[in-house]
């Protein structure tokens, strides 16, 4: 009997040992049944949505990679006038000028009148190897208060504001300044432009650098790009188009180029006015700004060295009278270090960058505008009593 129940003894241990030993059995194949599941989703989900980050790829190469590669570049076969524009850029730019002098050519754009004629005659005196002038009066030739402006009038054509004529205005003083082979710098202002500094520091500044300071910005607002006209492609995509002030300073090289291009200035012309496509355009505006902007980015400063407030928000700029034309107002220009543009978006964008000047932070401004007629004397005075400006 005791034989028996050892027997039966050891069979029931046996049996739970049995069975306690087989209850992680019975989890195992639950476990399996669930990762080979989770693995079996992952791997259709993979194969759903292709991978397209380059770590996902390089685990799970598939056909969706393409997406993380860059897009093949397409170039669009140029035209007959854009491949010979192309060519004369390129050996324009690339001719090395070797002046016996170095002059800047002072170019004044004007209805007739030069209000600040003995200001600039103040400014030019005892520099006559220097520079030189050229005026372009489009509605009449008043006498000349300054020897410096007498006999300098070239021939004129009619300017209507916010229209091509004042780019051909501004072609046609090009035009007459290049045929001095010393004319190295081409300066651009308006009747109402005033110099902030004196001559040897404008001459420094400007032949000393091989830039073009032009205005130059993108705009997204309707007052730039929404001025752009698909007329203008394929030679000008909207991607390219661009915004800035008229008031430019010019090396020689990108003189020649301007009177050289005839391809971009014919889209500007017929595509960049006012009233186009039920939008305003203004050539004078856009046309330079986008021209450099595609041949010669590098080459240009992105601000112009003429100072001009906007802060009034209105259509044209600032004007300054008899009473703000003070050493302070003269001296805080002459202070300020980083240029500025306003987008014209709804929520407006103050864009700022630091004016370099080889590198180097310097000034940004060397001329102003707009100054009335009255300010004259008092701009006289500053520049006659103070030579640190």
């Amino acid at each position: 009997m005791k034989t028996v129940r050892a027997l039966r003894l050891g069979m029931k241990d046996f049996l739970m040992m049995s069975q306690s030993r087989q209850r992680p059995h019975l989890k195992r194949p639950n476990w399996t049944i669930l990762v080979v599941c989770l693995v079996s989703i992952f791997l259709i989900g993979v194969y759903i949505y292709p991978p397209r980050n380059s770590a996902a790829c390089y685990l799970f190469p598939s056909s969706g990679c393409l997406y993380e590669q860059r897009p093949p570049v397409l170039f669009r076969e140029l035209t007959d006038e854009e491949t010979a524009a192309q060519v004369v850029f390129k050996e324009i730019l690339r001719t090395p000028i070797k002046p016996k002098k170095s002059k800047i050519a002072f170019l004044f754009l004007t209805p007739g009148a030069l209000p600040f004629e003995m200001l600039w005659d103040k400014f030019f005196e005892g520099h006559e190897d220097r520079f030189s002038v050229y005026v372009h009066a489009s509605r009449e030739q008043p006498p000349r208060a300054s020897r410096y402006f007498s006999r300098r009038s070239i021939r004129s054509g009619q300017v209507d504001w916010g229209k091509i004529s004042m780019v051909d205005a501004e072609k046609r003083l090009l035009a007459n300044a290049l045929q001095d082979p010393d004319n190295q710098q081409f300066v651009l202002l308006s009747e109402s432009c005033v110099p902030l500094r004196h001559f040897d520091y404008v001459y420094n500044y400007l032949t000393f650098t091989n830039v073009s300071f032009l205005d130059c910005f993108i705009d997204p607002g309707p007052h730039g790009d929404g001025r752009y006209s698909d007329h203008m492609m394929p030679e000008v995509e909207k991607k390219d188009f661009r915004k800035g002030s008229q008031w430019f300073t010019m090396t020689r090289r990108h003189a020649l180029l301007v009177m050289a291009d005839s391809l971009y200035y014919r889209k500007f012309k017929l595509y960049c006015k006012p009233g186009m496509d039920g939008r305003n355009c203004y050539a004078d505006e856009h046309y330079l700004q986008t021209l450099f902007h595609m041949v010669d980015p590098g080459g240009i400063a992105n601000w112009s060295v003429t100072y001009v407030d906007w802060s009034e928000g209105k259509w044209h700029p600032r004007s300054f009278r008899a009473q703000d034309a003070t050493f302070s107002l003269i001296k805080n220009m002459t202070s300020i270090v980083e240029s500025v543009h306003i987008t014209s978006e709804q929520k407006r964008k103050l864009v700022t960058k630091p004016c370099l000047w080889n590198g180097i932070s310097r000034p940004c401004y060397l001329f102003a505008r707009k100054f009335y007629p009255e300010a004259q004397n008092n701009l006289l005075n500053i520049f006659s009593n103070n030579t640190a400006i």
